[in-house]
């Protein structure tokens, strides 16, 4: 979808103190009038505790339609709704007791909406846990709740992109135009966060039960639609958007993937920096910047009813937001919300 794009901001005008008039040309405050709310995700290093930052500076450059890496558009969401929780105590003191100062004794902050489309990402923050890639299985395959032993892996060869695959032709033969790819590396004991791009799943000490070489393949969030194959060597895979971890080094593993399932349980949490954004009527735009979100409910719909018997299922997400370190203060924060005037509007 197109939405009305970002335009530099312009001289802020207004009036001085009381009720001294409006300068000629410039249009008085009002209060934003917004129709829906855009949804941007951003990978967060789990490991190190690294979220993706949004810098209000910029957002004169911010095109909605085609967000900077790593920003990842998910499209319009509905029923956004966001929840202060943060307690604020007063500090007393004298006889009779009277308060002298305000303190916060608690950070909290929660957000949820309705994705208004299904994708990986959009069903993979619905989950709250890891979500498996449902991979296409081996010919008489053991029945699994995630899918059975998988066709094996294709391998890609050195000169690839994020964009474009250049994979072994041997092993290419099952990938098709159309097709879903997952590109991440075999499991071989690792342990810890694991995912190209974004932590997919964490790895216990204890590691994989199953000891599945195409586990992390299975939860990867590195995925993408393959748009055209060239056959002539090696094979080249066309992707219709850049892939979430970049560049693939070779010998990396490429399997079809056919869908996706989640599982209510787990212990594993999808945690995500968000950008949301609202686009005003008159040329203004809002914006809410969480550097940590973290889902905090399982997998949940929603059903809209359409014409005669038709239902439109949508998906149902919350998160908690997580604190992080303003460098500015040293405060804890969990959401920073910007709001860009339009240009030529006083405040």
């Amino acid at each position: 979808m197109s939405t009305t794009p970002l335009t530099p901001m312009g001289p802020i005008g207004g009036a001085g103190s009381g009720s001294a008039p409006v300068s000629s040309g410039f249009q008085p405050a009002s209060s934003p009038a917004v129709r829906r709310m855009r949804a941007y995700f951003a990978p967060v290093d789990r490991s190190h505790t690294l979220p993706t930052y949004f810098d209000p500076s910029q957002a004169s450059g911010f095109d909605p339609d085609n967000p900077p890496a790593p920003w990842i558009d998910l499209g319009w969401v509905e029923d956004f709704a966001r929840k202060s929780a943060s307690k604020i105590m007063p500090v007393r003191a004298g006889a009779p007791a009277t308060v002298q100062e305000q303190v916060r004794q608690d950070l909290e902050a929660t957000v949820s909406l309705r994705f208004l489309s299904w994708g990986k990402l959009q069903l993979a923050l619905a989950a709250g846990s890891d979500q498996k890639n449902i991979l296409s299985p081996q010919q008489g395959a053991q029945p699994e709740p995630y899918g059975g032993v998988a066709v094996p892996a294709a391998r890609t060869v050195a000169g690839s992109s994020a964009t474009t695959l250049l994979v072994d032709p041997t092993t290419s033969a099952a990938i098709q135009a159309g097709s879903i790819v997952t590109v991440d590396a075999d499991y071989t004991t690792q342990t810890g966060y694991v995912g190209t791009g974004a932590s997919a799943a964490f790895i216990p000490p204890s590691g994989v039960s199953s000891a599945d070489v195409d586990y992390i393949r299975r939860v990867s969030l590195n995925v993408a639609l393959v748009i055209s194959v060239d056959t002539s060597p090696p094979s080249t895979l066309q992707l219709q958007l850049p892939l979430l971890g970049g560049a693939p080094p070779a010998a990396m593993g490429v399997q079809t993937v056919v869908g996706f399932v989640d599982r209510e349980g787990g212990s594993f949490f999808q945690e995500w920096s968000a950008l949301f954004a609202a686009p005003g009527e008159q040329g203004d735009w809002i914006f809410y910047h969480y550097p940590r979100l973290q889902a905090m409910q399982g997998a949940a719909e929603s059903a809209i009813k359409l014409a005669g018997p038709l239902a439109w299922t949508q998906l149902q997400a919350q998160f908690r937001a997580l604190p992080v370190t303003d460098d500015s203060d040293g405060s804890q924060a969990l959401c920073y919300r910007s709001y860009l005037p339009a240009a030529n509007f006083s405040i």
